[in-house]
């Protein structure tokens, strides 16, 4: 069975920092390229980082870049989103996806955690 697992969300003021995990299991993650995304209410999703299969390579947005960082640990199946100088524009649902595309593609979500910044 799928599972990806998200946590650390929660309330933070503006300028604070958190720290999104996310474990995966019942796929091989390190083939996977992983991906952290977000949504508020009536909002399309929002592709807010990239990392790849080997770490090797990330990208973000011009609304996150030198703020948030992607790392993950292939020995843990786990991939994490640092998040500092938060803005209230942060704020969102916060969900953690899996993407191979090759041999074929397949994808996976998490169920998403809470980002609230607010003072």
């Amino acid at each position: 069975q799928v599972q990806l697992v998200e946590s650390g969300g929660g309330l933070v003021q503006p300028g604070g920092s958190l720290r999104l995990s996310c474990v995966a299991s019942g796929f091989p993650f390190r083939q996977y390229t992983m991906n952290w995304h977000r949504q508020t209410p009536g909002q399309e999703r929002e592709l807010v980082a990239t990392i790849t299969s080997t770490g090797g390579l990330t990208n973000y947005p011009d609304s996150v870049k030198g703020r948030f960082t992607i790392s993950r640990d292939n020995a843990k199946d786990t991939v994490y989103l640092q998040m500092n100088n938060l803005k209230s524009e942060d704020t969102a649902v916060y969900y953690c996806n899996a993407r191979q595309f090759a041999p074929e593609f397949r994808e996976y979500w998490g169920q998403g955690t809470q980002v609230t910044v607010s003072s």
